[in-house]
């Protein structure tokens, strides 16, 4: 877990020095599960920084994401579908794609040309493929993550960039 904690850091450093990041005036990051890069911290201080901060909601019946917007992780979010933590269903402000900077992308795995494994389930490549082009994406994986070459399929989405540690 420490080996966790200490990559995770050195990632969360990485993406708040990345220009894409400082220029961004709305994030959506995905929030973190147990074996993921924690983003935990991360929003807490993009937070604090005075970023408008998104995270994805899951609409279960439709098949797709939205960006639902946040003010404080400890108070917005609750453990909903597949055990992810999103806004409780009373607080769901979604925030309009046009208006998203930045999206911080989850992933199984990643590749060299920034092709994305993500958990079959399809929410991620059908969301980041209506988001306008100047929106960046970077994806967050641990160094073991990042293979040289990953299957694609026509819907799979790349992101803009991957860091990692």
């Amino acid at each position: 877990m420490l080996e966790k904690a200490q990559k995770s850091a050195i990632i969360k450093s990485k993406l708040f020095n990345e220009e894409e990041f400082k220029k961004a005036k709305v994030v959506m990051f995905y929030v973190s599960l147990k074996d993921e890069v924690d983003t935990l911290s991360m929003i807490d201080e993009a937070l604090k920084t005075g970023k408008r901060i998104a995270v994805p909601v899951i609409l279960k019946e439709e098949k797709r994401l939205i960006a639902g917007e946040i003010h404080n992780r400890l108070e917005d979010l609750e453990s909903q579908h597949f055990g992810i933590y999103q806004p409780m269903q009373d607080r769901v402000k979604e925030i309009p794609l046009d208006d998203i900077d930045l999206v911080v992308v989850p992933g199984v795995a990643f590749d060299r040309k920034n092709i994305r494994l993500g958990r079959g389930h399809g929410y991620y490549d059908r969301f980041l493929s209506g988001l306008p082009k100047r929106t960046k994406t970077i994806g967050l994986a641990f160094d073991f993550q990042v293979l040289e070459d990953l299957p694609q399929d026509p819907h799979d989405v790349p992101v803009s960039k991957i860091i990692t540690a």
